[in-house]
């Protein structure tokens, strides 16, 4: 990026601050955490906005406002600024953000003179923010830091235009409508295809392989319909699942932010935009209906609705819960083997359904106990959005190695059940599973205290070779066990 120019430094520089100081937009972040920290009170934005933009946002600012100290800010412009103030040039916030979120990101950065803002009169975007900064210049030439189309007029009156990050089309159409436009490229973008397909996690859609085990266990996975259904069963679940974890985190980006690893997330760290996330939000949802009420059956679909419902009532209120957050957890696994019994028409055990909730719940305190180790600091004794405390974690740590045990001893009954016995030529292999699953779960836990595992399991387990050995062992028993075809 380019030095200032000593014969601008007389005239003063006005910066916007959404998708140019930041690669963000606070409004939209402020309507996320409003709905985050006070869900009712949020059913009034609609009604907020039939007072226009500026009323809008005046109520939300009542309210909530961002972190100043956590927005992901573009480094190249805010080195830019300081180098430009170090010039002696007077730098003016101008932006369409509310004041109390301008005068936030003013303080935290202690680089601008003055602050011109959208107050509760006045929306300061497109026009009216060229006639405040006029105003403010007292009729002087001026210039002009911004991104968006909004910032057309301004860029034309102003004595040289800034452009943050514009696309090769519309640096064609600022060479033909604004004199001598500078272009600052930045590192960080608000959209992308990469960040997008990151946002989806589909890492996570292993889990979602849980849809199969009640065809498999039931000893009808040559049934090419069933397998048919459970195999787009699957696909609607991944995008259902893919659209719950957008809207986890939408609400969360300020918790992300504080997270170690979570911050570079693509709405924490701004590289996607929050209605780019809700359109995909959307368009997931209808796919995974589409798919699940044509193509398998409406139980099913109604299986995919109460999933998603548990997944939204965890991001909003049931995450924050002590302990109800690992029994929900433990239960949205639980449930996508029941999903999975639903799509392919077959029972599913209750010895599967009590293994299921206790290794399940083995899991989610695993990943707990893997936060409060990663997020421990000296003189900190909680972590954001959860209600444990540092003290807790040898409690957590007890509860799951106990859980995964139990899981371990409902497996070991399984195999010995007279139910069992009777659809396997060798049903006394399936004794060989046990002593796996102990192995794996042990290693898991020591592997978590240590500090070695991965914040979650199930991304551990997708990378792990030993974890994949053991999965083909289980595999390779279950063969030598043998159904008879009773």
């Amino acid at each position: 990026m380019s030095s200032p120019a000593s014969d601008r430094s007389r005239s003063p520089l006005y910066v916007d601050l959404d998708g140019t100081l930041i690669a963000t937009d606070t409004l939209w972040e402020s309507i996320c955490l409003l709905i985050r920290q006070q869900p009712l009170r949020a059913l009034a934005l609609p009604i907020w906005a039939l007072g226009g933009k500026a009323a809008l946002k005046t109520r939300i600012a009542e309210h909530v406002c961002p972190d100043a100290s956590l927005l992901p800010y573009r480094p190249e412009i805010v080195d830019r600024l300081r180098a430009e103030r170090a010039a002696g040039r007077t730098i003016v916030l101008a932006t369409a953000a509310h004041e109390r979120i301008a005068r936030a990101v003013a303080e935290e950065l202690d680089l601008f003179d003055r602050v011109l803002a959208t107050s509760a009169e006045r929306n300061l975007k497109g026009k009216a923010k060229l006639e405040a900064i006029r105003e403010d210049a007292g009729g002087a030439p001026f210039a002009y830091v911004g991104d968006s189309q909004a910032d057309l007029p301004i860029w034309a009156a102003a004595e040289s235009a800034l452009v943050v990050s514009a696309s090769p089309s519309r640096s064609t159409d600022l060479a033909k409508r604004v004199r001598n436009p500078e272009l600052l490229q930045t590192t960080t973008r608000p959209t992308g295809r990469f960040p997008a397909l990151r946002a989806l996690r589909p890492h996570q859609w292993a889990k979602n392989a849980l849809i199969g085990a009640p065809l498999v266990l039931s000893h009808q996975a040559l049934d090419l319909h069933r397998l048919v259904a459970v195999a787009v069963g699957f696909a609607a679940f991944c995008l259902v699942a893919s659209a719950g974890y957008l809207v986890n985190d939408l609400l969360d980006i300020e918790a992300d932010r504080r997270h170690s690893s979570k911050r570079t997330r693509p709405f924490a760290a701004g590289r996607l935009s929050i209605p780019h996330g809700l359109l995909m939000i959307a368009l997931l949802l209808v796919a995974g209906g589409v798919l699940s009420v044509c193509f398998v059956s409406g139980a099913f679909t109604a299986m995919v609705a109460v999933y998603l419902a548990a997944t939204l009532s965890y991001s909003l209120y049931l995450k924050e819960r002590l302990f109800l957050d690992v029994l929900v957890l433990a239960g949205l696994y639980t449930h996508r083997v029941l999903a999975g019994g639903v799509a392919a028409g077959v029972e599913v055990s209750s010895w599967l359904l009590a293994f299921s909730v206790f290794f399940f719940l083995s899991l989610a305190l695993v990943k707990r106990y893997v936060e409060l180790l990663e997020n421990y600091r000296p003189g900190v004794a909680t972590i954001s959005r959860r209600a444990y405390q540092v003290d807790d974690t040898g409690l957590v740590e007890t509860m799951g190695i106990s859980s995964g045990y139990l899981s371990v001893l409902v497996l070991g009954l399984y195999v010995s059940h007279d139910d069992v016995s009777s659809h396997y030529t060798n049903p006394e292999l399936l004794w060989l599973v046990t002593p796996l699953m102990l192995y794996w779960i042990s290693r898991v836990w020591l592997l978590a205290r240590r500090g070695e595992l991965a914040a979650d399991p199930v991304v551990f387990a997708a990378t792990d070779r030993v974890s994949y050995g053991i999965v083909v062992a289980i595999f390779a028993i279950g063969l030598g066990a043998a159904l008879t075809g009773d």
